[in-house]
């Protein structure tokens, strides 16, 4: 089934180059795995002033040390991108609480993730969203397809089954008032397989209203095509765009603004 063409076209679709903090560098997890590291040379600073060159606007900004043990720990860096690169930032790992988001957004976020949160208690992050709005937070969840078919949320570094389904999650958030969902499936996690579109069609399908970013597999401009005719809003730009598979002044040429 093919997207609704009013969810290709009612917005623009936007390019998040991504940046995976641990202890200050810059770095990709194989699946997730903190034991299987990858460290890239240039710092934070000068990987996203390079994005800000070629043109991007925004930047997908996770602390890792914060996504194990909470506290989010990057609002100096949060600070320094927004002054020295204009990006808007889009950030998260270890948000738990009200205040956290407060004061990512008080360091000059633009939007705060919230992941394993939200699928544990997905009430609190409503009310969240109605507190500072709509646009000022994205609910990210890392889905697997079980044996069945079904799309599962695991937590705890992807090894505990949350019990929680989700299409289910989905259509709670977006009665609730979400605006902004970003979707992995964790199978398609740093492969460079492609991202799974047949996901994404379902998730445009069964909540039109949610402007989707698609996240895991990229791994050349066509996919991200591919993606925006999937009804995505956007996608995220992780291993293969840090690794120069592609060229992100190229991509944003050929993905303008709707």
């Amino acid at each position: 089934m093919s997207a609704p063409v009013s969810a290709i076209t009612s917005v623009a679709f936007e390019l998040y180059p991504a940046i995976d903090v641990r202890d200050g560098r810059v770095v990709r997890l194989h699946q997730g795995d903190y034991e299987r590291e990858t460290r890239y040379a240039p710092s934070p600073l000068e990987l996203a002033s390079g994005y800000a060159d070629s043109g991007a606007t925004w930047l997908h900004l996770v602390d890792l040390d914060a996504a194990r043990e909470g506290g989010y720990t990057l609002r100096p860096l949060v600070r320094e991108l927004v002054a020295r690169t204009g990006l808007n930032v889009q950030t998260g790992g270890g948000v738990r609480s009200e205040d956290d988001v407060a004061l990512i957004l008080d360091a000059g976020a633009r939007r705060v993730v919230v992941g394993s949160l939200a699928v544990r208690e997905p009430d609190r992050v409503l009310r969240w969203i109605e507190r500072f709005g709509a646009d000022r937070i994205t609910v990210a969840l890392d889905a697997r397809q079980d044996d069945s078919g079904a799309w599962r949320l695991p937590t705890a570094g992807w090894t505990q089954d949350s019990g929680v389904q989700l299409e289910s999650l989905v259509r709670r958030f977006a009665a609730g008032g979400l605006l902004h969902l970003l979707c992995t499936d964790i199978a398609r996690d740093g492969m460079l397989a492609g991202p799974n579109l047949a996901l994404y069609r379902h998730l445009v399908d069964i909540a039109p209203e949610l402007r989707v970013q698609a996240s895991g597999g990229v791994r050349d401009i066509d996919d991200i095509q591919g993606a925006r005719e999937a009804g995505c809003a956007g996608a995220v730009l992780g291993k293969a765009l840090i690794e120069g598979r592609f060229a992100l002044d190229e991509a944003l040429r050929r993905m303008p603004p709707c």
